[in-house]
């Protein structure tokens, strides 16, 4: 059997709780660290196309790269990436924000056009993107611990740091969809640890949350939905996510917040693209056991008039049985199918 993708209407009724055919399947085989070094690049191609992705999926390096930029002064290199320091003082911000990039003559952008032809072949949804956003990004150029000091002892100097980010973003953007003309905006804040969120929602709404509208403002003047991905846990800071226009969450991380009590709250304010553990779940459990997941989280998370992507909740590492890999993408396909069309022919 073979399940053929949704066309990109669909998937936006679906985002848009517009009542779709089925659930959307959204970087289902996320190919995490090793994976493809124990499995072949064959072999799981081969899942791939027999349970193919209901999007195309296309991330572009992050535009923000400093070491590339040309600064005056030595980075730091080595170290974990939240111990990294580009901008050791404020007095350098100037210059930093002096030498960000131009989309207009910067390499990245010609991989958009390279690929626009194959991004725009086939019908299907495109989201668009790039790592990192106004919270991870100030951590690798500021570092965690000094970014988390900054806060509250250097407001203004974010500020002006996060104005310069948007305004980049928002070039990059424009390019972009100028080039390839993409349904939606994917990007990633890792904004909760596994009890709550980085900052207090009081931080997060005065000093973040500004400009995650600004650039959600901008999204809509391009017709594009706002995708977010957020590891941990989440739940304080989801009012203002939903207010600041985020239209879809992903991806409710397993153990640390609440399935049915997020659903409580706000089923009906913002789409879900619902991750299936991969840290003990697709690791430690049985092919059953994984669909016994895929079905709750399915069951959990749909509304009868959409709200609802199935995925990965992150990148599946090696040590992940492959036919525990194999049982969640059936499922996905299978039960987030049933109910209406099924997507699927002999």
């Amino acid at each position: 059997m073979i399940f053929d993708p949704m066309a990109k209407e669909d998937v936006a009724r679906a985002v848009e709780r517009r009542g779709p055919g089925r659930v959307p399947r959204v970087r289902t085989l996320w190919r995490g660290e090793g994976l493809e070094d124990q499995y072949g690049k064959t072999a799981l191609d081969a899942l791939g196309e027999k349970y193919p992705d209901d999007v195309i999926y296309f991330m572009l390096p992050n535009p923000v790269d400093p070491a590339c930029m040309n600064l005056s002064w030595k980075r730091g290199t080595g170290g974990a990436l939240n111990s990294s320091v580009v901008i050791q003082e404020w007095s350098q911000l100037d210059e930093f924000i002096e030498k960000l990039p131009d989309p207009e003559s910067d390499g990245k952008i010609a991989l958009l056009a390279e690929n626009a032809e194959r991004l725009q072949s086939d019908g299907r949804y495109l989201l668009f993107g790039w790592w990192r956003f106004f919270f991870e990004q100030p951590w690798t150029l500021r570092g965690m611990e000094n970014l988390m000091c900054d806060y509250y002892e250097e407001p203004e100097m974010v500020q002006r740091l996060h104005e310069a980010l948007c305004g980049t973003y928002s070039r990059y953007l424009d390019a972009a969809c100028r080039i390839i003309r993409p349904d939606g905006f994917f990007t990633s804040d890792d904004l909760g640890h596994q009890t709550g969120s980085m900052m207090s929602p009081a931080v997060f709404r005065e000093q973040i949350a500004p400009f995650y509208t600004r650039f959600a403002d901008k999204l809509k003047g391009h017709h594009l939905h706002f995708w977010l991905h957020s590891c941990g846990n989440n739940t304080e800071l989801l009012p203002d996510l939903i207010a600041s226009g985020v239209q879809v969450f992903h991806p409710v991380q397993k153990h640390t917040m609440d399935e049915a009590e997020t659903m409580r709250r706000f089923g009906g304010q913002i789409s879900f693209m619902a991750g299936i553990d991969v840290q003990h779940t697709l690791q430690e459990k049985s092919p059953e056991e994984v669909r016994r997941e895929v079905r709750f989280l399915i069951d959990t998370f749909k509304r009868p008039d959409g709200g609802l992507c199935i995925a990965a909740g992150n990148g599946i590492t090696a040590g992940t049985p492959f036919e525990n890999i194999e049982a969640f993408l059936d499922e996905a396909a299978r039960y987030g199918g049933h109910q209406k069309n099924s997507g699927c022919r002999s």
